[in-house]
């Protein structure tokens, strides 16, 4: 025993010695800095986050803040990062500093891990921090590992705890409902605690979208002020923490919502929570937007630096009323207009109970002989005639109870054994903590492909949150159910990653129930949301923005709202990932050729809209007219998108500011993506400028003319 002190004591010799030597802990990209500092008493604290600090002398003046990972059962009176109950049932853990190394991953990537451990336990927190020098962009995770002889009990274990001093905090959520998603709204935070949160499981975004602005000092604005932009990749229940104490400092914390989830972490094993995502921008939510995408395309998207299908989606043509003639019909549309693809969706399966309503069928993948007699390959193959892709819906995580699955595997399905079950839109959700579950999700996908090898893509939908929580493969380690859901269903996606590294898939939940970036390695896009009228999407395609890049962001031309035209709802759609979900035949000729033509002049803008710097130029929030603008890397080439909602009469409108442009350089303005036979607004046929004359003055975007839309194309000479 005695040995085992004087060896500990050695040890704890040892850290004190590096905290002598490197006090200062310092995890920067190239404009910001996050900085932490070894006390007297060998505990860490975070002693700055902010602008870079370019001189590393000053450290030595940074007062100390919190500690840098507070636990529960201490000295601390707030929110703590970790609680945790050890096997001899003391709840208390002291977390002193024991070292740090940095490396670099990759050019321009860098990680910090800082090694803490309790002096009485030997429970072991790892910190991690990514750095993404160009992008300006961190990363941040733990891992908690012990040595106790029984499991330790998680109680909480926040992926990331950060904190501030400034004289006012306030905070941009993004909230909802089903087919209402991302509603912006802005309060100050004051003393005491501010919660984001789910409690859904599988469709854990229906309400609250994972992600915030926190403005420092005053409101948000887009090209002014710090303002720090967060998100969690975890595609399960999330919590953000935002508190204020009673000296007005503010921490917030990230992680997975451990609502119902008490963790117990066997000995040896390694928790390890999901990644929490934030940059920090002196500029405004405009800069912290476009560090996001530049981020997001090139380290985190599945095939994000790579271009984008448009396609020709039949939901809301068809419903789930189609045959082989009606979708032949609709391949035929497609190729008419130009796009790239055909993507069947909703009702394609289901023999004993066939898919006819959202009522049943849900889980049993073969096709409906009645509908498609021939099979998924006789539509692959008409779709290789007419020089298009085939893609296909599947929700392969969710059963409806009148199916052969739900009567074949029951103890599958996530259900009380001894309640009524509640259904959500009549399904439950399938028990992915279980690996024969994880077989059979991982199977619709590979069965399909493997008949099917020319399924070009998938539109992989979620529908239902967890209900009747109870899993039958967990028995009595019920409260690791949300937990181990969302791994399961990581492991079905790393199979079919690893199996089909080239397949594209779209993220979908009933809209944006799902969009983080965990997700995000594996599907190429997302669904934003149910609701397509075109105004509507003006304001939900605005809130993801600030997060998500426009190659993410499915957008699709539909019938709905009848009173904005063509051009008008194609416009909207332009600006993210283009699609159309629209019957041809309900179209005019001029209709039909002006979509025709917006799929070619799409095509040819891809590249700006897609992979360019994003500018939000006037918030649809602020009045009746809108326009967001998409500039090339080299600056040669931008698209403006001006639209009109419902202005008042004769009401004044002012020119606006372009952004993102070379002042000295001249671009000539013309307007694209008319009517045909439509004449561009004076001043819009060619004219020329100076970048400095766009930035400065502005062009006159806005009209008094309702529901009407302007596409601006800005090209150097």
């Amino acid at each position: 025993m005695r040995k085992v002190l004087l060896l500990l004591a050695c040890l704890l010799g040892m850290a004190c010695v590096k905290a002598a030597d490197q006090p200062f802990i310092r995890i920067g990209t190239k404009s910001t800095d996050l900085i932490y500092k070894v006390g007297d008493n060998g505990r860490l604290y975070q002693c700055y986050l902010g602008k870079k600090l370019t001189h590393p002398a000053d450290w030595e003046h940074l007062p100390l803040m919190s500690e840098a990972y507070v636990t529960h059962g201490m000295e601390d009176y707030f929110e703590p990062a970790l609680r945790v109950l050890h096997n001899d049932g003391n709840p208390s853990l002291l977390l002193k500093y024991v070292s740090h190394e940095a490396k670099e991953v990759s050019p321009g990537v860098s990680e910090t891990v800082i090694t803490l451990k309790d002096e009485q336990y030997p429970v072991l927190v790892k910190l991690h921090y990514v750095a993404y020098q160009e992008e300006n962009l961190l990363k941040t995770f733990t891992e908690i590992s012990h040595e106790e002889k029984k499991p330790v009990t998680l109680y909480r274990y926040a992926s990331s705890m950060l904190h501030m001093d400034r004289g006012a905090y306030y905070l941009t959520e993004f909230s909802g409902d089903w087919a209402s998603e991302t509603h912006m709204q802005e309060q100050r935070l004051a003393f005491g605690k501010k919660v984001l949160d789910t409690k859904l499981g599988a469709r854990a975004n229906m309400f609250c979208s994972p992600f915030f602005l926190l403005s420092l000092d005053g409101k948000a604005q887009e090209n002014a002020g710090e303002v720090l932009v967060g998100t969690l990749g975890w595609t399960g229940n999330f919590r953000f923490t935002f508190e204020v104490d009673n000296g007005g400092a503010l921490r917030l914390l990230a992680g997975i919502n451990p609502y119902a989830s008490e963790y117990e972490l066997p000995r040896g094993e390694v928790f390890r929570t999901p990644d929490f995502y934030f940059t920090y921008s002196t500029e405004g939510t405009g800069k912290a937007s476009r560090d996001f995408h530049d981020w997001a395309r090139k380290y985190q998207v599945k095939d994000g630096t790579e271009s984008r299908m448009t396609l020709l989606n039949n939901w809301e043509a068809t419903y789930f009323d189609f045959d082989e003639q009606k979708l032949v019909k609709l391949m035929d549309d497609a190729a008419r207009l130009g796009v790239d693809m055909f993507l069947l969706d909703d009702g394609w399966f289901g023999n004993q109970y066939p898919r006819h309503s959202d009522t049943q069928g849900l889980g049993d993948w073969q096709e409906t002989q009645a509908k498609l007699p021939h099979g998924i390959g006789f539509l692959t193959a008409e779709a290789r005639k007419r020089g298009i892709k085939f893609g296909l819906w599947i929700e392969p995580e969710m059963v409806n109870p009148k199916s052969e699955l739900y009567e074949k595997h029951k103890d599958w399905v996530i259900h009380l054994p001894n309640r009524e079950e509640y259904y959500f839109r009549n399904q439950l959700v399938l028990d992915l903590s279980n690996p024969e579950v994880q077989d059979h999700v991982f199977g619709v996908v590979d069965g399909l492909m493997t008949r099917y090898p020319d399924i070009a893509f998938f539109k992989w939908d979620c529908n239902s949150p967890i209900t009747n929580i109870y899993s039958a493969y967990l028995e009595d380690r019920q409260s690791h159910l949300y937990v181990d859901y969302v791994r399961g269903l990581y492991k079905v996606l790393e199979r079919i990653r690893a199996k089909y590294p080239h397949l594209p898939m779209m993220l979908c939940s009933g809209g944006g129930g799902r969009s983080d970036y965990e997700a995000l390695r594996y599907f190429t896009e997302f669904w934003l949301s149910d609701n397509t009228d075109p105004i509507e999407r003006l304001f939900i395609q605005w809130g993801y923005s600030h997060v998500f890049p426009a190659k993410t962001l499915c957008a699709h031309v539909t019938s709905w709202n009848s009173k904005a035209g063509i051009k008008f709802r194609t416009d909207v759609a332009m600006m993210g990932k283009l699609g159309f979900d629209i019957d041809l035949s309900h179209l005019d000729e001029r209709e039909v050729a002006f979509c025709q033509q917006a799929v070619q002049t799409y095509k040819a803008l891809k590249p700006v809209i897609l992979d360019g710097n994003l500018y939000r130029l006037v918030s649809p929030y602020s009045g009746q007219h809108t326009s967001s603008m998409y500039v090339s890397k080299d600056q040669a080439r931008a698209v403006v998108f001006a639209f009109d909602v419902y202005p008042r009469y004769a009401e004044k409108t002012w020119p606006v500011r372009l952004q993102g442009l070379e002042a000295n350089r001249m671009y000539r303005v013309k307007e694209i993506n008319r009517m045909p036979g439509a004449k561009p607004a004076a001043g819009d046929e060619g004219t020329l400028y100076s970048g400095e004359y766009l930035m400065t003055v502005g062009l006159p975007l806005f009209t008094t003319r309702s529901l009407n839309s302007r596409v601006l194309e800005v090209v150097a000479k």
